[in-house]
């Protein structure tokens, strides 16, 4: 494993939040994405911990998925920090608009926040001490942004690049091109110098090339067969959901599945299933994939 520069903190965090990336230097403190709302006071109880004592200066967002700004708010209102969000989502989060901003449309939660300025594909920024580019990463989210310091062969790769894998490929649950998205982001990260990828989930990890073979044969494995995607969508947002509650009465599942554009997209766009017949799909695959257990009237997480 590569050592990671000493102004560089990796906060692992699970998968109903993101990973933190957490910069102490002399030249100011940072974070890079804050996980989900009802880890917030967790979030900055960590934050604090790592601080000890000093104030955290600058909040920068990789996308404005709820797992990753969802503390957002919280350490903006303890420390008064500087927040950097990705430049094509500015407006809707001057208005909050929820739908436009995929809360609504997954069901999930997110505190409103400001922004005090934006980050765009090209620009740099110094975190740590170092010196990292933003370039762009659309396919999962056709906003989001991934950051790479070439002097140390780092990537924070969000959700453009797992050790296993990639994001939900959003777009294409509304019909919108996001497979050649993807691929295209993974070629613009195979053609960097990277060394070390700092996943949005998941442990940081120096296996890049292994990683890219398994991602680009999952874009070619989704695009061969748009419906996997929206299969693949509908089980993952329920996990999160099922991650966020812990148990969700089965009664309620259709109405759920139906509520969010997201799932009511992969649902009538690709698996044209009745909301009955569609939660009782979804509710199987998890407990299948021992992802739940059902306990009477109730699915109920598990793993």
């Amino acid at each position: 494993m590569i050592s990671l520069p000493s102004s560089m903190r990796v906060l692992e965090r699970g998968w109903l939040s993101s990973n933190n990336v957490l910069f102490i230097s002399d030249d100011g403190t940072a974070i890079v994405d804050t996980g989900y709302l009802t880890h917030a006071e967790q979030t900055l109880a960590l934050v604090r911990h790592e601080l000890q004592g000093r104030a955290l200066d600058l909040i920068v967002n990789t996308h404005l998925h709820s797992d990753h700004c969802g503390g957002n708010a919280i350490l903006q209102k303890h420390y008064g920090a500087r927040t950097l969000i990705p430049i094509s989502e500015a407006d809707k989060v001057r208005e909050w608009d929820m739908d436009a901003l995929s809360f609504a449309a997954t069901g999930q939660q997110c505190e409103r926040f400001g922004f005090d300025g934006t980050l765009a594909p090209g620009d740099a920024l110094t975190l740590g001490g170092l010196q990292w580019q933003a370039l762009a990463a659309p396919g999962h989210d056709p906003h989001s942004l991934i950051l790479y310091c070439p002097a140390h062969g780092i990537l924070i790769s969000a959700d453009a690049l797992w050790e296993n894998g990639f994001g939900i490929i959003f777009p294409e649950l509304d019909g919108v091109s996001g497979f050649a998205e993807q691929r295209a982001t993974l070629d613009l990260i195979a053609g960097l110098d990277v060394r070390l990828v700092i996943p949005g989930h998941g442990a940081p990890f120096v296996g890049v090339k292994k990683a890219l073979d398994t991602a680009y044969s999952r874009v070619d494995y989704l695009a061969a067969d748009p419906a996997r995607n929206a299969q693949n969508a509908i089980k993952v947002m329920l996990k999160f959901l099922l991650l966020e509650r812990q148990r969700i009465a089965l009664a309620e599942l259709p109405g759920l599945l139906d509520a969010g554009s997201a799932f009511r997209s992969a649902n009538l766009n690709f698996l044209k299933q009745p909301p009955a017949d569609l939660a009782q799909w979804a509710a199987q695959q998890l407990v299948r994939a021992q992802a739940a257990v059902l306990d009477g009237d109730y699915l109920v997480n598990h793993g």
